[in-house]
């Protein structure tokens, strides 16, 4: 549905080519609109209750002193503290930090969590910089926007391009700055300073319990069923390793410089030993493609699992699958979603498919708070009840309504948010 349409006002949004924000809003007020809520709700759903935009100094090791860009929105917090990621790369920017604070606020609606969301980002290249420049640049981040983060205000987590060592860095740092020790503060911790089991591998899991609960719907085997996976990192190599270790055929990947495909099934456990710790592989072979021409290879279902955007209007007449299950976050466009569509192409939403990690991140803050820490088969087990919960709901909301899982989704975390705010007293209707 075109922006027009939706009598969105031109100051509403900043319409870019494929902009997050956009498709974000777009849909949020298509669903307002389906669950006849008034346009108060959209207005206040629509951008995030706050939004710091910061600049650090770090210290290079050649000396020299560079200023980084960084972000922190946090979107609503009616339903609780805000949850959200934090994401060092180059092409970040304000409007896509926005973006994934909604899509968090969602998610955590969607899962039943006591949270709102948040999102924050640093433009940089850590490809590039040694790891004491990491060091540096993450307690940097961390006292720049101090004053709003919190165990029971704003509660980070890793995301793209950032790992338990970097989280392990910004809580000393805020540490160091409230003078106590706060573990609830950040989640995605190593083990050793309260982060919880199961936490690393928690987005792959929650792709891959969805996953079968749609084979099992499709009644599909999920044996020899042929599946790509654009990206390679964290969320898309674990996924690779569990589909491969249950029989799946894993017939292509994709990472930041390319894809690997082969239709008979690709040596998962090798490509693992090969990658780089950015998860790049595809540089070591000589017969790697481009990650367009593996995203349009036949497949029976095809996880984008990297950046957002690569599924759009120009390719989506040639995805040849059956299921698309995102598990990157708007890596499939309104306008691509649209056409999916109308060729009977299943998409199962980011905002459900790839809501593992704040779920596990959620179950590590309860045992920070409580001091009491759970087997990783004690974490698997709840976070596959949430998973499923999840998906129930959205797949009766969707046949409820009559729409597609990315409105229903939409829909279903609404409804909390909406609720919360009206119960405060910030929404009247």
């Amino acid at each position: 549905m075109a922006i027009d349409s939706l009598n969105v006002k031109k100051d509403e949004v900043v319409r870019e080519k494929d902009h997050p924000l956009v498709e974000f809003q777009e849909t949020l007020k298509e669903a307002v609109e389906i669950m006849n809520f008034p346009p108060q709700v959209f207005e206040f759903l629509k951008k995030p209750m706050r939004f710091l935009e910061v600049s650090i100094p770090v210290r290079m090791d050649n000396g020299q002193t560079e200023i980084f860009q960084g972000f922190r929105a946090q979107h609503n917090d009616a339903a609780g503290p805000t949850k959200g990621g934090i994401r060092f790369h180059p092409d970040v920017t304000a409007e896509e930090v926005k973006a994934l604070a909604g899509w968090m606020s969602l998610k955590c609606g969607i899962t039943d969590l006591p949270y709102g969301g948040a999102k924050g980002g640093i433009v940089c290249d850590p490809r590039k910089m040694s790891q004491d420049e990491l060091e540096r640049l993450s307690r940097g981040y961390v006292r720049a926007v101090s004053q709003m983060v919190g165990p029971t205000k704003d509660i980070p987590a890793p995301d793209m391009y950032t790992n338990s060592q970097i989280m392990a860095w910004m809580l000393d740092e805020y540490d160091h700055i409230r003078e106590f020790d706060s573990p609830g503060f950040i989640t995605g911790k190593p083990i050793a300073l309260g982060g919880s089991k199961g936490r690393e591998t928690a987005t792959s899991k929650g792709v891959l319990y969805t996953l079968q609960r749609v084979c099992e719907l499709k009644k599909m085997a999920l044996k020899n069923t042929r599946i790509i996976i654009q990206g390679f990192g964290n969320v898309g190599s674990y996924l690779a390793k569990y589909l491969y270790d249950l029989g799946a055929k894993v017939i292509g990947i994709g990472d930041v410089l390319g894809g690997l495909y082969d239709e008979k099934g690709l040596d998962i456990p090798y490509l693992l030993e090969s990658r780089d710790s950015f998860g790049i592989v595809s540089n070591r072979f000589d017969h790697s493609i481009s990650n367009q021409e593996l995203l349009e290879k036949e497949c029976d279902i095809l996880i984008p699992a990297a950046i957002s955007g690569v599924i759009h209007k120009q390719n989506a007449a040639r995805i040849n699958c059956e299921i698309v299950i995102e598990a990157a976050n708007g890596p499939t466009t309104k306008e691509a979603l649209a056409i999916l569509d109308d060729r009977d192409i299943l998409v199962v939403p980011d905002i459900l498919a790839n809501s593992g990690g704040v779920i596990v991140s959620y179950f590590e803050w309860c045992q920070n708070n409580q001091g009491f820490y759970w087997t990783e088969e004690e974490v698997n087990a709840r976070l596959e009840e949430k998973m499923n919960m999840g998906f129930e709901n959205v797949f009766n909301t969707a046949r409820r309504y009559n729409v597609n899982m990315k409105l229903a989704a939409y829909i279903e975390g609404i409804q909390r948010l909406a609720e919360a705010s009206r119960l405060r007293g910030w929404l009247k209707y």
